[in-house]
């Protein structure tokens, strides 16, 4: 089955904390936060881009994320692969202090297709 050239992509931002947010002092992940709620806010409101859905792990992974598992997920539907990038380019755009919240967070795109909705049960 082949996806219509004008469907969407379906993607999956894989968000993860880094070890520079664990190194601040207590207290100082606030501005880290505020940083990222921007960038959420932002992503919500970028043209072509569709958040279906959202998850964060916090509560049960404890320290920085390497790699998968990650610390939060975003599922969005978004229009194409240039705005994939500039969906992730916010991680270098929103500022925390003055460092981009890439220093603190990282993100990764899967990009990929809906799967097809199973008919309705009988």
């Amino acid at each position: 089955m082949t996806q219509p050239s004008n469907s969407p992509l379906r993607v999956l931002f894989c968000i993860g904390v880094n070890q520079n947010f664990f190194d601040l002092p207590t207290g100082q992940g606030k501005s880290v936060w505020d940083g990222f709620t921007t960038m959420l806010t932002q992503l919500h409101e970028l043209p072509g881009v569709t958040v279906l859905g959202t998850i964060d792990d916090d509560q049960h992974m404890v320290g920085p994320s390497d790699s998968w598992p990650w610390t939060c997920y975003v599922l969005a539907d978004v229009v194409d692969q240039p705005t994939v990038a500039a969906a992730c380019n916010l991680f270098r755009t929103v500022q925390v202090g003055e460092h981009g919240l890439w220093r603190y967070m990282k993100i990764e795109a899967r990009l990929g297709r809906p799967l097809p909705e199973p008919e309705a049960v009988r």
